[in-house]
């Protein structure tokens, strides 16, 4: 960023929000992010999705894998990712956040958004079958700032915000952007989570001892 770009209210209000999302993140520690969730509709399941459609791009679900029984591609993409959500070992449900009710407040700039992410996952990570890790899956291509912004608002705030409340499950984010490397991805991202689940186990040791 130059100064002179800062005459732009708009570039400015982005730069305040970078410098922002910085600080969090590095205070978060010291200061935790704390969740808000809506008073009225605190928790959603997808036992209650029923909806009507046109689109007859959609994919089958698995009944034993996903509540709903139709996933409503917005891209081939997603499609693929079904598949492989189906068929990967460590994934015990999934379901396309369709009319689920399911959305994240963020900000571009000085402007308030609403982002609704495309999948959420219920993955075995090590903890046992009554501590299932839910990681919100983003399918996407191409990465422009609004995909920057929400990725953020994903890892800075919301994941840790969630997580911090001890109320709903454990939280995680990924983002997947490419439909060829969508498999080899997807088992990076368990293996991630399996490695940090180890990693932490000396230190609860020491702490219990």
């Amino acid at each position: 960023t130059y100064p002179a770009q800062l005459m732009y209210q708009e570039l400015a209000d982005i730069a305040c929000a970078r410098i922002t999302d910085g600080i969090t993140r590095k205070m978060e520690k010291e200061t935790p992010i704390r969740a808000i969730l809506d008073p009225y509709n605190p928790e959603g399941s997808s036992r209650h999705v029923n909806f009507t459609t046109t689109k007859t791009d959609r994919w089958q679900t698995s009944p034993d894998r996903c509540h709903v029984n139709w996933v409503i591609l917005d891209s081939g993409w997603e499609g693929e990712f079904c598949r492989v959500s189906e068929g990967h070992p460590r994934v015990r449900s999934y379901v396309k956040n369709h009319a689920l009710g399911f959305e994240v407040p963020y900000r571009v700039g000085a402007a308030n958004r609403i982002y609704r992410p495309d999948f959420i996952v219920r993955v075995e990570d090590g903890y046992g079958e009554d501590d299932l890790l839910n990681l919100v899956v983003e399918i996407k291509g191409y990465r422009g700032e609004d995909a920057k912004d929400k990725k953020t608002a994903m890892e800075t705030y919301w994941v840790p915000a969630i997580n911090r409340s001890g109320k709903h499950g454990r939280w995680a984010f990924a983002e997947f952007t490419s439909v060829y490397a969508i498999e080899s991805d997807f088992e990076k991202e368990v293996e991630s989570k399996f490695d940090q689940m180890i990693a932490a186990i000396p230190a609860a040791n020491e702490t219990t001892e």
